[in-house]
């Protein structure tokens, strides 16, 4: 039972200034910006939504075969991988083209100036779900955009049920290309913010949207997060974290329970608080991927935090 993960490999450089921008961006100078920041601090993440979710679901058990496409410095992200045994069997090199990255600084405010080199991704569409053999489910996470519109309608030809997970890909997307997903994909999952704009889009209402696909879920931050299937809406707890360090791959972490628990047959109720601890133990730690669990611990978990056994 693989569940095929369609989606970006990343690395994430993160810088930390020791200061605040607004006090060396001047407004009535913006039109002659030059400005450079001082940043000691610095760390190099594995990212990337696919990488994301496949290390949350291989630590839960699953089978994750990752779809993406790298470039010619993918070297440690490949070795990273067959440390995890994951498999890089569906996993494209482009030549002369560098794997995803994101520059980001932060201050001592919390504020962030990104910048984004997408990079193999722009590729993405080279590779087929068809190549791919013994897979049950999917998910097309954000990737290039190409390569998201021809995955999500293979996999509905293949007869393949998958998420559709749009993250920051969203605003990529108009209105009509939005309900073809919706009509494509067996579930669709977004937060709360996604759920705003994607309701922009398409003129369409979250419950509207729901009677497209199986399930829909928004995710709520603190709040928790909302499940809509069967014309009901079921309302999932936010799982407390043991400390809040970093919200990076949280989201990634969450659609790994999802794809979990639709894997195992589980209910929403039992799915979507187990999607919930995963993001919970997640933020505790920085980066997308240096979190560790075991099942046992998993288990463990979840009956502290809902007094349900889950294995």
């Amino acid at each position: 039972m693989n569940t095929l993960i369609c989606g970006s490999i990343a690395y994430d450089t993160i810088m930390v200034f020791p200061g605040r921008f607004k006090e060396h961006i001047l407004a009535e100078q913006l039109h002659i910006l030059n400005v450079a920041f001082l940043v000691p601090e610095m760390r190099r993440e594995f990212g990337g939504c696919a990488g994301n979710i496949a290390y949350n679901l291989n630590l839960l058990g699953g089978k994750p075969l990752i779809m993406a496409t790298v470039g010619q410095d993918a070297d440690a992200y490949g070795a990273r991988l067959d440390t995890l045994a994951i498999s890089q069997r569906h996993v494209r090199r482009v030549p002369q083209s560098y794997t995803a990255q994101a520059f980001i600084t932060t201050d001592l405010d919390d504020n962030q100036i990104t910048a984004f080199h997408p990079g193999a991704m722009n590729f993405s569409h080279e590779n087929h779900v068809s190549d791919a053999s013994g897979v049950t489910l999917g998910i097309v996470a954000p990737d290039g955009r190409d390569g998201m519109v021809q995955h999500a309608r293979e996999f509905k030809a293949a007869g393949i049920p998958f998420v559709f997970d749009p993250g920051q890909g969203l605003p990529m997307f108009n209105g009509p290309e939005l309900l073809e997903f919706a009509g494509l994909a067996d579930y669709l999952a977004v937060n709360d913010y996604e759920g705003q704009l994607l309701q922009e889009k398409t003129g369409k209402s979250l419950e509207e949207l729901a009677q497209q696909v199986r399930a829909l879920i928004v995710t709520l931050g603190a709040q928790g997060s909302v499940v809509y299937t069967k014309g009901k809406r079921i309302e999932i707890p936010c799982v407390s974290a043991q400390q809040v360090v970093d919200p990076t791959g949280c989201g990634d972490a969450y659609r790994a329970g999802l794809l979990y628990g639709i894997a195992q047959g589980m209910d929403w109720e039992i799915t979507g608080r187990l999607a919930s601890l995963l993001g919970a133990l997640k933020i505790a730690q920085r980066g997308g991927q240096n979190h560790k669990f075991t099942r046992d611990e998993i288990g463990q978990r979840f009956k502290e935090a809902f007094d349900i056994a889950l294995w």
